[in-house]
């Protein structure tokens, strides 16, 4: 790719045209050539045109071919691609968006990715972007929160009120939704995120509409963002869900979730109820709900049968949870030293 700046456009331009229907080997051959590291220096070129080029041609590079993942990133395209993320111009910026996107997949480009300052930029994307750029900047996000060193970026880059602001607006029940109730249950975990999640205007009750209307995959989430919560510090949070109508929803999930979500929402009910000072729910308001719910998820014929089951199963909780205070405030009487005979 030697020659003029008009030169190196046109073989970018050819190298993308002849990677973006060929095999993987046909793009690891290429990358082989010595084609990536000419494309990355056309990304600090002031031209456009060249940039654009560029791009294109190393993220159909990149597709679908693991090696040629890591090698990019190894090359040195990171650090113009985050440059790029601070362009004003939309086209440009998404588009390496969507190149970080794609190798943010390659396990070993994450730590550096995130490690690069893209975390904040592409919050920026979730703010102000175009609907492909937040689909892109949620899945880059969401890849680089697999690993616990990563987190700190995101919080730090105040992803959450825009994070709340799309699970708002999208189908609870999407891939996106999913993808953002993952990275809203690993924030959730931090007390800035829980902060954020709590000052965002309805916060709570997207979490809680979540819960009611999300896939199985969104609705385990949402619950445990809202579990992290109530387990952080329940009497500050525990009024805060009450008051959004969690209860319903977490007591159809008992039933309808996954098992990882019911046992989440079992929990969640317990810390919920579990206080002497808590206005609970009168017996004939909770058998009401709780037979609403088990018509709606087996039927008028199996109703009673299932609300039954799910009564006793609190009551069994209730119980057991008694029992365990009882225990420890026993424990906590008996003298820290016991004298041996």
């Amino acid at each position: 790719m030697n020659g003029d700046l008009k030169t190196q456009i046109e073989a970018a331009r050819d190298i993308r045209k002849l990677v973006r229907k060929s095999s993987a080997k046909t793009r690891t051959k290429l990358a082989a050539a010595g084609v990536i590291q000419p494309l990355i220096f056309m990304l600090l070129s002031p031209n456009y045109d060249a940039r654009h080029a560029s791009l294109l041609a190393l993220l159909n590079l990149a597709v679908r071919n693991e090696r040629n993942k890591v090698k990019i990133v190894t090359a040195g395209a990171v650090p113009p691609l985050v440059e790029l993320l601070k362009l004003q111009n939309g086209s440009l910026r998404e588009l390496a968006a969507a190149s970080i996107l794609t190798l943010s997949a390659a396990e070993p480009n994450k730590p550096i990715i995130a490690a690069s300052g893209a975390a904040p930029l592409l919050v920026q994307i979730l703010s102000s972007g175009s609907v492909q750029g937040k689909v892109d900047a949620v899945t880059v996000l969401h890849n680089l929160s697999s690993c616990t060193e990563n987190i700190h970026p995101i919080v730090d880059g105040k992803a959450v009120s825009p994070l709340i602001n799309l699970l708002k607006e999208c189908k609870k029940y999407s891939k996106f939704a999913e993808k953002a109730t993952a990275l809203l249950e690993i924030l959730s975990n931090s007390e800035e995120g829980r902060i954020a999640i709590t000052d965002s205007d309805g916060g709570i009750l997207t979490l809680v509409e979540t819960v009611e209307d999300g896939s199985l995959i969104s609705t385990e989430h949402a619950v445990g963002a809202l579990l992290s919560l109530c387990h952080s510090c329940r009497e500050k949070y525990r009024e805060l869900i009450l008051k959004e109508g969690a209860i319903p929803g977490l007591l159809r999930l008992t039933v309808e979730g996954t098992p990882k979500a019911q046992d989440r929402a079992r929990t969640l009910l317990d810390l919920l109820r579990d206080t002497p000072q808590e206005k609970q729910l009168s017996s004939s308001v909770l058998e009401r709900i709780v037979y609403d719910i088990a018509t709606r998820v087996d039927g008028s014929d199996k109703a009673a049968e299932t609300a039954k089951r799910l009564l006793q199963d609190m009551v069994q909780r209730s119980m057991e949870l008694s029992m365990n205070r009882i225990q420890h405030r026993a424990a906590s009487c008996t003298p820290s030293s016991i004298p041996s005979k």
